[in-house]
């Protein structure tokens, strides 16, 4: 197993961490009258970024892409701070963090953690993970693909969102 194939495995060994907090997270979350929006683009989302993981290894398998130090080395570094990031939002919503977008009524939205700066910290996270993970062994195509393909769905997971936020806190009175 190269190093590249290894590092792939443990994203996506990360993705079901995810999954499993997210399932957890859900259960919590429809405990307390949470409701879920926008699930006609969740499917999409995980296709995608499925597609991130297989894009990358079929990319560098199939097309020998190299291992380019000037690139691999801060491409790796980015993919890193994508997770840290990621899991700093994770963190900071605790069981509010969740893969679908599930708003539990009468919750003030989250203002510490990356959330200080940011409204959408995790979203950042993924441009920068489907940009950086492809490019530590340069599978440009395959960052490039992710790019053009999740920006789009980017844009309407944001409006949906922002409109399950702004719904939620209209209910409250905020």
């Amino acid at each position: 197993m190269t190093p590249y194939t290894l590092l792939i495995l443990l994203v996506a060994l990360e993705r079901v961490a995810e999954l499993v907090a997210a399932q957890r997270h859900a259960r919590w979350s429809r405990a307390r009258g949470g409701v879920e929006h926008g699930a006609g683009h969740y499917p999409a989302m995980v296709a995608l970024h499925t597609g991130l993981l297989a894009g990358c290894l079929l990319e560098v398998g199939g097309l020998h892409r190299p291992f380019l130090p000037w690139l691999g080395w801060p491409a790796l570094a980015v993919t890193l701070l994508a997770q840290a990031l990621r899991w700093w939002c994770i963190t900071t919503l605790g069981p509010r963090w969740n893969t679908r977008v599930i708003v539990v009524p009468g919750l003030p939205l989250v203002s510490g953690g990356p959330y200080r700066w940011l409204r959408h910290p995790n979203y950042l996270a993924v441009i920068l993970e489907g940009a950086a993970l492809p490019l530590v062994h340069t599978a440009w195509l395959t960052a490039l693909g992710f790019t053009l393909l999740n920006a789009p769905l980017l844009v309407t997971r944001v409006r949906c969102e922002n409109a399950a936020l702004a719904t939620a806190a209209t209910a409250v009175g905020g």
